[in-house]
């Protein structure tokens, strides 16, 4: 669960770089902001991936359908986390609206549920497998 997560945040860290530098333009392109509804967006994000992975791992076989409401769940807590930091730091509905809709439309959210498809399914292939820490030669038990 812990590599799932760290790669859902690295994956969306690349994503929203990398989709910035293609259009030329800021993620959250609001002057007056700052950081804060970014930041906060994104730790909401890993934490709702992070929830909703756990408790889709507990289960005994995981299925790879649960990646859907993963993703879709990360995208939204996102949005919602940036619309109330930006309402909390410039007191205005349709800023927040605004900036909800350009995350959208500029596909922002679309980088997340794809960060979030591609990590999920690697927390879940992991718990499926039941994949082990790698182990030295000397480490296995033998018998000699």
């Amino acid at each position: 669960m812990v590599l799932a997560t760290i790669g859902f945040f690295a994956l969306a860290v690349f994503g929203l770089g990398a989709l910035s530098v293609a259009t030329d333009t800021d993620i959250i392109a609001v002057p007056g902001l700052g950081q804060a509804p970014g930041a906060a967006g994104m730790v909401v994000a890993v934490i709702v991936f992070a929830l909703v992975l756990w408790s889709t791992l507990r289960r005994g076989a995981p299925s790879y359908v649960a990646t859907v409401a993963i993703a879709l769940l990360t995208a939204l807590a996102h949005l919602v986390a940036v619309w109330i930091t930006v309402i909390i730091s410039s007191s205005d509905f349709v800023i927040a609206t605004a900036v909800a809709g350009d995350l959208v439309r500029g596909g922002a959210s679309a980088v997340l549920v794809a960060a979030g498809l591609i990590a999920a399914w690697g927390g879940i292939a992991l718990r499926r497998t039941r994949a082990e820490h790698p182990r030295w030669p000397w480490e296995r038990d033998e018998e000699e």
